[in-house]
């Protein structure tokens, strides 16, 4: 390998329901080659065995091969021409992806929402615009926050958001300016400031956020809850006990990737509520909690030796340097993403097979002719 060569390999293993998989690399490769060691350990009818992505085939477009029959492992070759495997860069702003038109909407705990041929994956970010479905009723009480999705199907998916209350009016017939897009490279920081969906009181609090909040056991947290959403003896500020003094939590569990638990006893504390009116929504502002710290780095605890390891978020080692543990470190990343879409000509085959151990090379190359 020569002076200006890149390469790196790596494993991974998906979840029981596949999602796509972001691979943090310090460099954005020209190419990239997957092995799904599971589907030759234990093969299963139309599993991916290998696929292999580069630059020239362009973005998501992937060459692979899957078992045709299990009983005697027919190798077919195949390509997928959309949600293959793509490389990314994240800049030091959000960056989103094309805006699409919200054809209709349920009210619920969580809420669907119909988008015709949307491409989300579970695990997706979006971002809601102009939820009105008249000039009085609606959902744009969710519009402006991040929402992680759960793909339904090809045309619905749902988040996590409680609409089934009084002041929401689900949509119908596409209404005008009701616009949905993806937040293309969502943690550019980490833990990040995270906005709140539930919050259930009690001696210890439950706080379920709307997108994935990073945060890891012994946190520290603040919270901004305006008297709109109820709970706002959560805030950090004043401390009746001592003056000037904030109130903050530490994260005693992480629940899942949207949902943990503080030490703060809320017992009495105003029920939260999400039943917002529609004609508040004009200078609403939402309800937030807040990684809090000393030092700018990650929350990360000490592993030994003489520096902090790299910080890791989603269970993946961002590409910065050793770091001292705190409250926030700078996670703009590249690498690649593995998309969990299905090809058009072979539409029993998935990229992602559920509860398999992936090995990938990503290179980048010297010399491309």
């Amino acid at each position: 390998m020569a002076e200006y060569s890149r390469i790196a390999r790596g494993t991974f293993t998906t979840a029981a329901s596949p999602i796509a998989q972001i691979v943090n690399l310090p460099f954005q490769p020209q190419a990239v080659k997957l092995i799904n060691y599971t589907a030759y350990s234990a093969p299963s009818q139309y599993a991916v065995t290998t696929a292999h992505w580069d630059l020239y085939m362009g973005q998501a477009n992937t060459t692979f091969e899957y078992i045709e029959t299990a009983s005697v492992n027919w190798i077919i070759a195949a390509d997928y021409t959309t949600n293959g495997i793509s490389t990314f860069s994240a800049g030091s702003l959000l960056q989103f992806g094309a805006q699409q038109q919200v054809v209709a909407s349920t009210k619920g705990s969580p809420t669907s929402f119909q988008v015709t041929a949307h491409g989300y994956n579970t695990g997706d970010v979006v971002v809601f615009e102009g939820l009105y479905q008249s000039p009085t009723t609606g959902m744009p009480q969710m519009c402006g926050m991040p929402f992680v999705v759960t793909r339904v199907d090809a045309n619905d998916f749902t988040v996590n958001w409680n609409s089934n209350t009084s002041n929401y009016t689900a949509l119908s017939g596409s209404p005008t300016g009701a616009y949905v897009k993806k937040v293309l490279y969502p943690f550019l920081y980490a833990p990040q400031l995270s906005f709140i969906s539930a919050i259930t009181t009690g001696t210890t609090t439950t706080i379920t956020t709307t997108a994935p909040h990073n945060l890891v056991v012994g946190q520290e947290v603040a919270f901004r809850v305006p008297s709109a959403w109820g709970t706002t003896q959560l805030n950090s500020l004043p401390d009746i006990l001592i003056p000037g003094s904030p109130v903050y939590g530490y994260v005693t569990s992480v629940t899942n990737s949207t949902t943990f638990v503080c030490n703060i006893n809320s017992t009495g504390y105003t029920a939260y509520t999400a039943n917002v009116a529609v004609a508040s929504v004009p200078g609403l502002t939402f309800p937030q909690v807040v990684p809090v710290g000393d030092v700018n780095t990650g929350g990360v605890a000490y592993s030994g030796g003489a520096l902090y390891p790299s910080p890791v978020v989603n269970g993946v080692s961002t590409i910065n340097g050793p770091a001292i543990s705190g409250a926030f470190i700078n996670n703009t990343s590249q690498g690649f993403i593995v998309q969990n879409g299905v090809g058009s000509a072979q539409a029993s085959t998935s990229l992602l097979t559920a509860s398999s151990k992936y090995i990938y090379e990503a290179y980048y190359y010297d010399l491309s002719a």
